[in-house]
């Protein structure tokens, strides 16, 4: 059977995509892989982190383009970015006014989660390897 489907990303619909950007881009660390329009305020974006691309897409793009009522920020998912220490990575990123949820705790399986929202809301899991 020929495969039908040959890439995937997350599209979260963002309120304040530069928001959005100076979060996954400055805090977290991912590259900018695309953006349209190419000048000015994007109403889309995607952004690279190792093998995982992200796409930010505006609440306004989402009614005109798929005439979708986005609703940014219901706890219906989260993203979970690997870290090398989730207590530095923790402290960093609430030190920058990134809004806390869970603070760093052990969850098992080797595992240190902590929960934290970007800017829309967005729930957002930084994990590492205990030890």
């Amino acid at each position: 059977m020929e495969r039908m489907f040959d890439t995937a990303l997350v599209n979260l619909y963002t309120k304040d995509i530069e928001a959005g950007i100076r979060f996954y881009r400055d805090l977290l660390g991912f590259t900018e892989t695309f953006r349209t329009p190419t000048e000015g305020v994007p109403e889309h974006i995607e952004l690279r982190l190792g093998g995982f691309t992200v796409g930010l897409g505006t609440v306004e793009a989402a009614r005109r383009v798929h005439g979708v009522e986005a609703e940014p920020g219901r706890p219906t998912m989260a993203l979970v970015v690997w870290a090398h220490d989730v207590d530095e990575a923790y402290d960093r990123l609430v030190a920058a006014g990134v809004p806390a949820v869970q603070p760093p705790h052990d969850t098992g399986n080797n595992n240190r989660n902590a929960l934290l929202r970007d800017p829309d809301g967005n729930l957002v899991e930084i994990v590492s390897k205990v030890g």
